[in-house]
């Protein structure tokens, strides 16, 4: 019909492999975020094809640029009266479905890329929690492990003296990440606090008794096994009696090792960038209390586990060999709760060979492409780290909702909304999969179900 506009048509593939060259030219030397948007884009395939209109307003071009990156100076003292300087960064990547939102990372491998991945992978976990929060990263290449509080305290105290400008209860809402616990959040929030003049909802983590919530750092281990329950119960089976694998020792891996003895699984390993330890027995509660005040309290390393109780082994980190010892022990489920890009191929094959039938991400993207696509082709239970992890931002929103009214919820009210949250997100991955004609791939169902909230609001708001 005349006056019509008719939209051209669109070859998709093509299209992807246009877009994916494209950010790879322009972001060079930043292979963690190449990874993260290929691994995205491999999905969107079939959805593409159905929506047209996403490739005719450019959608993918413009989700993969942050829309806002802010690189600046962090200079402190530390305590021999010596200057110091760190690079301190946020990344506000994209706010079509609320403030930006993601947590600060403290640690020396910080860099833009790493960054750049972490607020891309942000972006559709936020948009998979259900609640209104765009997607954010920041951090530095400060590490504060060895360094005193007071240490700490200034540095913290020196970073926020410039971000401070950039955030806000209703633009931008960091969060703890690696490095970045309690101490620091506290730190971080009050020179925020004293530079604003304010008393708002502008951090996340915080102290129970200024404004924190009840099971925020339990949330991402907690919310991890529930969405395992969740997927098991897809296959009518349980968490009772399995075999589980937990890599890494901080907040995430604690936290799922307490909640899968809720269970009625048995947590057998642990690790660090030292080593892993391996317990046949199992490590029940006592045993986690003791690794809790190792690492919380006197933060120390794993290996001293394997000295205190002795039918424990410990594997010490051995950087010339192809594949990580922990993934290679016989186990029921797998829960990477470490760092990015912990599980390589060799490693996934490992875990397939030794009868792991369910793969969990705690950590974000703990598993290569290679290792993923293997997980996938095996047919075992794949939860991605964007929907199998999102229980720590669902409840970082739970926070931000009782700052805004100022009130607090009952431990039980946030662990059940918690619960609740992830029961829909997995609902909402596995019915997105079977739509879009990948039954039981937890991966396309996750990457297209948050690529559609976020594209469709950014088409309704223009061109921005």
């Amino acid at each position: 019909m005349p006056g019509i506009m008719t939209l051209p048509e669109i070859k998709v593939p093509g299209d992807i492999e246009d877009v994916l060259n494209a950010v790879k030219m322009k972001n060079p030397a930043e292979p963690e975020f190449h990874q993260a948007v290929v691994e995205v884009f491999d999905s969107l395939r079939p959805a593409l094809a159905k929506h047209p209109e996403f490739r005719a307003a450019r959608i993918l071009e413009r989700i993969v640029e942050p829309e806002r990156v802010l690189m600046f100076r962090v200079p402190w003292l530390d305590d021999q009266g010596k200057v110091q300087v760190n690079r301190g960064f946020r990344i506000e990547m994209n706010s079509a479905i609320g403030p930006y939102k993601g947590g600060l990372r403290f640690h020396p491998s910080v860099n833009l890329g790493i960054l750049k991945f972490l607020a891309f992978e942000q972006v559709f976990k936020n948009s998979l929690t259900t609640l209104p929060m765009g997607g954010g990263k920041g951090g530095s290449d400060f590490d504060p492990k060895g360094k005193s509080d007071n240490e700490v305290m200034r540095f913290c105290q020196s970073f926020m003296t410039e971000l401070w400008r950039h955030i806000g209860a209703d633009t931008d809402v960091p969060a703890g990440d690696i490095g970045v616990g309690g101490r620091e959040i506290g730190f971080l929030f009050g020179q925020y606090k004293r530079l604003a003049n304010k008393f708002t909802g502008v951090l996340t983590g915080k102290g129970l008794s200024w404004g924190g919530s009840l099971i925020r750092p339990e949330a991402t281990g907690y919310g991890c096994v529930y969405f395992a329950d969740e997927m098991l119960k897809s296959r009518k089976d349980s968490l009772e009696g399995k075999l589980c694998l937990v890599s890494g020792s901080g907040n995430v891996s604690q936290y799922t090792v307490e909640k899968l003895l809720d269970f009625g699984a048995k947590p057998i390993t642990l690790s660090d960038s030292d080593g892993a330890i391996y317990d046949p027995d199992g490590i029940d509660r006592e045993k986690l209390a003791w690794v809790m005040e190792l690492k919380n309290v006197y933060r120390g390393r794993i290996r001293k586990y394997a000295d205190c109780f002795k039918r424990a082994i410990f594997m010490p980190t051995d950087v010339l060999v192809d594949h990580n010892p922990i993934w290679n022990i016989k186990a029921d489920c797998a829960f990477p709760s470490a760092t990015q890009n912990e599980i390589n191929a060799k490693d996934a094959a490992n875990l397939i060979m030794n009868g792991v039938k369910l793969v969990a991400e705690g950590a974000n993207m703990p598993s290569t492409l290679d290792a993923t696509r293997m997980f996938l082709d095996a047919k075992i239970l794949y939860g991605p780290a964007k929907a199998a992890n999102a229980g720590g931002v669902a409840t970082s929103g739970l926070e931000m909702a009782q700052d805004s009214m100022r009130m607090t919820w009952s431990r039980d009210e946030v662990d059940n909304r918690l619960h609740q949250i992830m029961i829909a997100i997995h609902r909402n991955c596995y019915e997105t999969a079977e739509t879009y004609g990948t039954p039981g791939n937890l991966v396309n169902g996750a990457n297209i179900a948050g690529f559609l909230k976020v594209a469709n609001a950014m088409l309704d708001q223009g061109l921005v």
